[in-house]
Parts: structure tokens; C-alpha cells; sequence
């Protein structure tokens, strides 16, 4: 069965798998260790869970069967991130809470739930004022926004379309995304971006691992352009990591400014 965010569990959940690191990593931060029982390989916050949780696949090519064996009472699934038929079936034999999430509130709105859901009201209402008052005091003091391309993979170039979480948080920062007027995540070349002449590109830590090599070969393309490695948990992570992101967003919009000063 699925539960709805509106719905609440007949009691509170003792064996939780999480299929979103996301989401791994915010149950950590509610001290539920003992109530997660399953995770998956990508769940790398927090790094020691590794060590004492059932590993059962990545989230793309979840262990169904492994899952069902292990009688969970809460299954905290993706839309996005895990592959439909998988959570179909788990389904049928396990209660699943499928969230999406595209903004900022729908993030809030997520660690809310899970706090009714696992009795830390107190801990997620904490948690989501503070977020809110980090984006609250995030002072954006630029002129302009920089027109900026996010990359995500490599071989193909891949970017970020508007109905995605990562293109709200590049709106948090105070940043125009060039493929707004794209969907999901679309494949784009290099001629095609030298057409648009983006001021700003930022390559990500995940899920592709962009290193400096990478900067150094873009930069020698887009001579014009500010090429930025940027940290991929504060543009893509929806759980209690977003608490850091304003600050982070703060943080970079700092180095841009300076970086401009020097072209």
C-alpha cells in the first residue's frame, strides 16, 4: 500500500528502510538508528551506517525480494530517484511512502511528515524553522542574476530543466538557470552551449564526480565564462542537509563576485 502524506501509521515505525540518501541521512538526524534497518549503497551520510544496516542495492536496482524478507514496517521511497515497477512491487507487500520532491517546500513539508510520522514533531518543527530562517537571511546582493548552466553528468553533458529540485535551489542562490525552459534533465553539447554563452557554469560533485581536470578543459572552451566546482549535496539533497545550503549558497555567491572582478 502507499501512504499518503496526509496519512498517518497505525503506530510509529520500527523497521524503516530508506531508499533515498536524502532521506537516510534526515533519519539519522532524528536519532532513529535503531529504527532504520535498510539502506541503500548510496546512502552515504551518515558514512558509519554502512557498517550496521542492511545494504539492498543502489537506488535504481533496489534487492525486492531481500526487502520483503525483512518485514519492514515503513518503505520511504522517491518518485524521482527509484524506478517505478520496483516500488510497485514492493508495494503490494509493504506499506511505502512515495515523496516527491521539486521545491523547497515541498522538502519542508516532507521532513514534517516524517517527523508525524516517527513521533519527532518537535525535532523536524525545529529543523524546518531553521531552514526557512537560513533562506530567510540569505541576503542575494548582486545586480544581476549570472545566467548560469548546471551540469550534473558527463558523456552525455547533462543539465537541469525547471520542474527539478536542483533548479529551485539554483533560484535560492540568487541564479538564472539557462535551460528554465527545458524539462527534467536534457541532454545538451557543447556547440549548443557555446551558442547560449552562459556567464556562469557549475559542475557538480554528484552524481557525476567533476574534478578540476574538468574546469580546466571548459574554461579553455568558454574563455568568457566562470567555471565553479560546487558542492552537489547543498543543490540536490532534500533532508536535514538543506539547513547548510543557504549558507553554502551565501558562500558562493561571495566567489563569483570575486571571480568576476578578476576577468
Amino acid at each position: 500500500m502507499f501512504i499518503t502524506a496526509a496519512e498517518q501509521l497505525h503506530h510509529p515505525p520500527k523497521k524503516i528502510i530508506s531508499l533515498v540518501p536524502s532521506i537516510t541521512s534526515l533519519l539519522h538526524y532524528f536519532n532513529l538508528s535503531e529504527e532504520t534497518t535498510g539502506i541503500t549503497k548510496f546512502c552515504t551520510i551518515p558514512e558509519h551506517w554502512k557498517d550496521s544496516k542492511a545494504i539492498i542495492g543502489g537506488t535504481k536496482n533496489i534487492k525486492t525480494d531481500q526487502i520483503i524478507k525483512m518485514k519492514p514496517d515503513l518503505i520511504i521511497a522517491n518518485k524521482e530517484e527509484n524506478v517505478k515497477d520496483q516500488i510497485e512491487c514492493l508495494a503490494l507487500d509493504c506499506p511505502v511512502w512515495l515523496t516527491d520532491i521539486i521545491t523547497l517546500d515541498d522538502a519542508l513539508e516532507m521532513i514534517e511528515t516524517l517527523g508525524r510520522f516517527t513521533q519527532k514533531n518537535k525535532e523536524a518543527k525545529q529543523l524546518t524553522e531553521r531552514i526557512k530562517l537560513n533562506f530567510d537571511n540569505l541576503a542575494i546582493t548582486q545586480v544581476k542574476k549570472y545566467r548560469t548552466c548546471y551540469l550534473i553528468w558527463k558523456e552525455p553533458y547533462m543539465t537541469i530543466g525547471n520542474d527539478t529540485f536542483i533548479h529551485e535551489m539554483l533560484c535560492k542562490a540568487g541564479l538564472e538557470n539557462i535551460f528554465a525552459d527545458r524539462k527534467r534533465y536534457p541532454v545538451i553539447t557543447i556547440d549548443e552551449l557555446q551558442k547560449l554563452q552562459p556567464e556562469l557554469i557549475l559542475l557538480s560533485s554528484e552524481p557525476y564526480p567533476f574534478r578540476e581536470k574538468h574546469v580546466a578543459y571548459l574554461q579553455a572552451i568558454f574563455t568568457n565564462s566562470i567555471i565553479e566546482l560546487v558542492d552537489g549535496i547543498s543543490f540536490s539533497w532534500y533532508g536535514d542537509q538543506i539547513q547548510q545550503s543557504a549558507i553554502y549558497f551565501k558562500e558562493l555567491h561571495e566567489k563569483i563576485i570575486q571571480r568576476t572582478t578578476m576577468f
